[in-house]
């Protein structure tokens, strides 16, 4: 399980000299602009409203030259706060909010959702289970798509990153797919869309920390993404053999070879430390058993156990022990958790700044006053996520917006436990939308790679043509969610489970 990778949307498409010195004057020509309009916020007399206006395009120029997402939300603030106030207001915030904005109670579920993804794939229990989904999907139509689909929501559900989650999806899958000679449209589209369905599947950082932001109990929180989890991945394996019967080329009929029931059987063992790891977290919480903290904890310690005797043998025939074993997913965990937290405080940070310039309140109190629909200012939302989706990852566009709409959607009848869901199908349609989708620029920089492309010519608009499909699909699903919106919360409101 990887943490929060490196922030860049520049795929390599051509090495040759000619486009390498246009990339470095854009780039020289950003870096500038955003120096310049940094200096401008912070020491111009701009006024409050237009200081925070000017500190989002500040952030998406420090995007732009590559810094990390946390690192720039941080930078970003401190110019706001200098230009609205002074260095006192910028220093005494980074350090209150560092210290005491993640400080809270229902963020301490988050490292316990991390160890329990990095156990399962240090343990290989995680790789397991990609096998035993093949074994059980190759016959289908666009089996390993189909695979590749199960895989993702196994993988990523207990990630905050759906980029590491496709990065590391993008090296295992697009070259058995393309040794199969499934065409690169599906292979890239596939995976990339595989990485954002564990983001509803609990356990799921992305609806811990909205439940943060919005306040809502993490439990009914985290239920709340079961139903329209199953869905969103029924329906794009639906999509990928519904694209292998109409166009046969692009998943040859060769790769669909029966599987015995004996393999069959076995490949149901393979699942098992899954269902192990899972049946006491999320059968805990709906049963009220436990709090989603304490199902975290419990995850957490059932999954060091099972993994641990589960663990399959590594390069040298042998077995990490106890000690070492424990000690990388502790390593690793950390690692995960320090990128997600960085973000966290980056957006608390932004976000103050934005809220103290009045940026925010003028925000909802316009919302407000275009006295719209709970339906009108969902698609409203629709157009702002997917242009927002086009800069940023889901966990900082959840951090930034939750707190300036939260306002306006309770003036609206919008349920807060179901738009959480909502954001989160929403975000994850934004990082792939053309025409910069950011996941699919990350995808094409992976599949560039000899050993991943396997000598196959993969272009951005192969990838694009290859995720619209499911975007199409998941667009169907999140206007079924908005027209009956107790197929997520009948689940949630119906246990007793708290936060």
């Amino acid at each position: 399980m990887t943490g929060i990778p490196p922030s860049t949307t520049t795929p390599a498409l051509d090495t040759s000299p000619r486009p390498a010195v246009v990339l470095r004057l854009v780039y020289l020509a950003t870096t500038v602009a955003t120096m310049g309009l940094s200096v401008v916020v912070a020491t111009g007399d701009l006024g409050k409203t237009a200081t925070g206006g000017l500190t989002i395009l500040v952030l998406l120029g420090l995007l732009a030259m590559g810094i990390p997402v946390g690192f720039a939300m941080i930078l970003a603030a401190v110019v706001a706060m200098i230009g609205i106030r002074d260095v006192q207001l910028a220093e005494s915030s980074l350090q209150s909010i560092t210290f005491e904005g993640v400080a809270s109670w229902s963020y301490s579920v988050i490292p316990m959702f991390v160890l329990m993804g990095i156990a399962m794939w240090v343990s290989g229990v995680t790789g397991r289970a990609y096998g035993s989904a093949r074994v059980w999907f190759r016959q289908l139509p666009g089996g390993l798509g189909i695979t590749t689909n199960f895989a993702g929501a196994v993988l990523s559900s207990a990630s905050g990153s759906t980029m590491g989650i496709t990065m590391a999806l993008t090296k295992m899958a697009v070259p058995e797919m393309l040794r199969a000679k499934y065409s690169p449209a599906l292979a890239t589209g596939s995976v990339t869309m595989a990485g954002t369905l564990g983001q509803l599947i609990p356990p799921s950082v992305l609806l811990v920390i909205y439940a943060g932001v919005a306040e809502t109990p993490i439990g009914p929180q985290l239920l709340s993404g079961i139903v329209p989890g199953a869905i969103i991945a029924v329906a794009y394996c639906v999509v990928i053999a519904a694209w292998a019967v109409l166009v046969p080329t692009a998943a040859p009929r060769s790769e669909r070879v029966t599987s015995t029931w004996a393999q069959q059987l076995r490949a149901v063992t393979q699942l098992l430390p899954v269902i192990a790891i899972m049946l006491p977290v999320l059968g805990g919480m709906y049963a009220g058993i436990f709090t989603a903290t304490e199902a975290g904890a419990v995850g957490a310690v059932v999954s060091v156990l099972v993994s641990y005797f589960a663990q399959t043998r590594d390069g040298n025939g042998g077995r990490l022990g106890p000690l070492r074993f424990v000690a990388t997913c502790v390593r690793e965990s950390i690692t995960s958790v320090a990128g997600i937290f960085l973000i966290v405080i980056g957006a608390l940070m932004l976000t103050s700044a934005i809220a103290r310039s009045g940026l925010a309140t003028l925000v909802t109190e316009e919302l407000i006053a275009w006295n719209l629909t709970r339906v009108q200012l969902l698609i409203v939302l629709i157009l702002v996520y997917l242009v927002l989706g086009m800069f940023l990852e889901s966990l900082p566009m959840i951090l930034l917006t939750v707190p300036i709409l939260a306002p306006a959607l309770e003036a609206a009848g919008v349920d807060l436990v179901w738009f959480g869901v909502f954001i989160v199908i929403m975000c994850e349609i934004g990082m792939v939308f053309p025409p910069i989708g950011m996941l699919v620029f990350v995808v094409n920089r992976l599949v560039q790679e000899p050993r991943t492309n396997l000598g196959e010519r993969i272009t951005l608009t192969t990838q694009f043509r290859g995720v619209l499909p499911f975007v199409a699909a998941a667009a169907a699903i999140l206007v079924l969610l908005i027209m009956w919106p107790d197929l997520v919360t009948w689940l949630p409101y119906r246990s007793d489970s708290g936060g």
